[in-house]
């Protein structure tokens, strides 16, 4: 029991192994779905050939048939005709076995065309049940294809994303995102900084400006000089 057990499983690793050297599995799986269908027309193209056998198996069965009553039916009319007469006896007899030969013979054949239509029908009846377990399936294996399909899909795409993701090193993500952050920060302080001189330069020079700016001295001595010419001065007064 052992041994078998033993050949079980190494038959069983030598399938396996074969499933995975093969270069498409889904593929090879198709071309045998094809091949079966190409089984299935031959299958029924030969049911088709044993039913016609079968029909005219059917057909000298009934023309045996047929001819071995007509025989015994020309029998009977010869006998009665020799007896009312109208034939001589021993040559009424003589025709009367004949026919009576006659039906045997078509009896016979008769007989052997109902044992081959008989067979036919059987072997009609067994392709068809073979043809329906085959076309059954056939359609199975075809929805399992499918689906296996759909599922390579998943897998090989489910596969590709895992191995990117244990490709990826966190650490050094993390790292690179630490490292991105602090440029971010560096670079709005310094635009900031940059703000701030900008700003301290513009009320630097409003300072200037302000310090430099004569218009105010400008309207004291235009007041004094109005001034002046109406005598309204500080001394004339």
């Amino acid at each position: 029991m052992n041994i078998f057990k033993r050949l079980f499983k190494i038959g069983q690793a030598e399938a396996n192994k074969a499933v995975d050297n093969m270069e498409d599995p889904i593929k090879m799986t198709e071309q045998g779905i094809r091949d079966m269908k190409e089984d299935l027309n031959k299958s029924v193209e030969a049911m088709a050939q044993v039913k016609a056998l079968a029909i005219r198996s059917k057909n000298e069965t009934e023309e045996h048939t047929a001819k071995a009553k007509d025989y015994e039916q020309k029998a009977i009319l010869i006998l009665k005709k020799a007896h009312a007469g109208d034939l001589d006896v021993t040559e009424a007899d003589r025709l009367a076995k004949e026919a009576l030969l006659k039906k045997e013979e078509a009896q016979q054949n008769a007989d052997r065309a109902a044992t081959d239509h008989e067979k036919f029908e059987n072997n009609v009846t067994q392709l068809k049940t073979t043809i329906e377990t085959v076309k059954s399936n056939i359609s199975k294996w075809e929805n399992e294809l499918k689906t296996l399909k759909a599922r390579v899909k998943v897998s090989d795409a489910t596969k590709n994303v895992n191995k990117q993701m244990a490709e990826l090193d966190g650490a050094d993500t993390v790292s690179m995102l630490e490292r991105m952050k602090e440029k971010v920060a560096q670079d709005e302080a310094l635009a900031e900084a940059y703000g701030d001189i900008a700003k301290a330069d513009k009320d630097i020079d409003k300072e200037i400006d302000a310090a430099a700016d004569g218009s105010t001295a400008k309207v004291e001595d235009d007041l004094a000089k109005l001034k002046e010419q109406l005598g309204m001065n500080d001394k004339n007064a």
